[in-house]
């Protein structure tokens, strides 16, 4: 997302051969829901989070598409999904995710994704999902996106033939319509580069994601749903960097708005990404057939709840 950075049971009967059951007791992956100190603790350099990107997972009867998820600027794949690797493994999924537009090489290779041109991202990210298809044998994929990773895939989807290869599509804190936070530059650097964000500087994505722009306007051009996609929003009342929160609102879309369900519930936009609430609700997007019970309980912005 512009202008701020993020801190870094049983088995199932009807298994095929060596598909992935839902963890047991034995092997459940703990889970936490608490996003700036599981991004700080546990994305290390060139980690992958727990429970993704097992090459040898075979998808289950129960749950047949692996689940790609896509993280939000200057996020990667371990900083951003320490909460749903292992919970989407503990469920029975197969779960992958990239680190994709990581343009600047420090503080390491990879620490910072989401910075490049979303249009160069949307091919990465359709590499990535061919290999993950290859590796799996599955014919879709499911996206789990936050952030900048709910708008980068419907480009591929729109126009690089990615809809063909995606079925269930969940968005935490989405901006189809851009974020209007403005400009982010004060002081020296606003001087140094004035009429600028100097944020942009790190690359383009975040002036692609501003409301009005061209690449916004481009997406929205025709309509954002693509036929053949299901698409499910959740989105919070407090977003600080999709501003307003409803720009993660679309039509042909299923939308939900966290407070609705649980008013206690405090996350704003990093902690959506850990959200025990909002965990609940993309689990019943992606297996819609068995829904899990609508659930209630306090989270904090950005160190979550137990």
């Amino acid at each position: 997302m512009p202008r701020i950075a993020a801190v870094l049971a049983c088995l199932i009967a009807l298994l095929g051969p060596g598909a992935v059951p839902a963890a047991s007791a034995a092997d459940t992956l703990p889970v936490p829901y608490q996003f700036i100190p599981s991004a700080v603790v546990g994305g290390l350099p060139g980690a992958d989070a727990p429970g993704t990107n097992d090459w040898t997972c075979k998808p289950s009867a129960a749950h047949p598409r692996p689940v790609v998820l896509v993280h939000g600027t200057l996020g990667n794949r371990s900083t951003n999904w320490q909460t749903y690797g292992p919970l989407l493994r503990n469920n029975g999924y197969c779960v992958f995710a990239l680190t994709y537009g990581a343009t600047q090489p420090l503080p390491y290779p990879g620490a910072f994704g989401g910075l490049g041109d979303i249009r160069v991202s949307a091919e990465e990210l359709g590499v990535f999902v061919d290999r993950v298809l290859v590796a799996t044998g599955a014919a879709k994929v499911d996206i789990v996106g936050h952030s900048q990773g709910t708008l980068m895939p419907n480009y591929d989807a729109k126009f690089l033939g990615g809809a063909s290869k995606i079925d269930k599509y969940v968005s935490l804190s989405p901006l189809w319509h851009g974020s209007a936070i403005g400009p982010s530059g004060t002081g020296a650097m606003s001087a140094a580069f004035p009429g600028a964000d100097p944020l942009s500087l790190l690359g383009p994505a975040f002036e692609q994601m501003n409301t009005g722009s061209d690449f916004i306007n481009q997406m929205r051009a025709g309509g954002v749903a693509v036929p053949g996609i299901a698409y499910t929003n959740i989105v919070t009342k407090y977003d600080e960097l999709v501003r307003p929160y409803t720009s993660g609102i679309e039509e042909g879309m299923t939308n939900i708005v966290i407070q609705d369900l649980c008013p206690l519930d405090y996350t704003e936009h990093f902690e959506m990404a850990a959200d025990r609430n909002a965990s609940l609700q993309v689990l019943n997007a992606l297996d819609p057939a068995h829904p899990r019970p609508v659930t209630c309980s306090l989270v904090l912005p950005f160190v979550g709840g137990a």
